[in-house]
């Protein structure tokens, strides 16, 4: 059987200040409700799911829950916008078992960054995903690689 669960995901980014990594940081995320539903809409096509495409970050601090519907407080400005992500699949345990979200910000202002998100839309859009972490402090100048990674097992 296949099995999409919350013990089989997470989310990497790497902040970059003048050229030179500044922080690398790992962390369990956490499959929403919605999330779980999409995802099984995505493998029968019984649903009319977009496909998860697109990583959000922001600055809300509430823990992640399973009925979270958005990130708490998403950043839609300083560089820092909901953008559509390179996809891919990569290996965990099974060849090509974990669908695998990447996408690099080029910050234009300060924020402190706290959660972040997987959503099937450009805008709204379902939450598949969401983690929150302790504040990323990014200024104009900075780069924010967010990768995030979602096991099949």
């Amino acid at each position: 059987s296949l099995s999409l669960s919350n013990s089989g995901g997470w989310f990497e980014f790497e902040h970059i200040r003048d050229g030179k990594t500044i922080g690398l940081y790992k962390a369990k995320n956490l499959i929403t409700n919605a999330g779980f539903a999409g995802a099984a809409s995505r493998l029968n096509g019984s649903g009319a799911e977009a496909a998860f495409t697109y990583l959000a970050v922001g600055i809300g601090t509430t823990a992640a829950a399973a009925g979270n519907t958005t990130l708490e407080s998403e950043i839609v400005d300083s560089g820092l916008a909901r953008a559509a992500a390179t996809a891919s699949r990569v290996t965990t345990t099974q060849t090509n078992d974990t669908a695998q979200l990447a996408y690099t910000w080029s910050v234009s202002g300060t924020k402190a960054v706290t959660e972040a998100g997987i959503l099937n839309a450009g805008a709204a859009g379902v939450l598949l995903a969401r983690s929150v972490f302790s504040a990323v402090n990014v200024v104009s100048g900075d780069s924010l690689t967010v990768t995030y990674k979602v096991a099949c097992a």
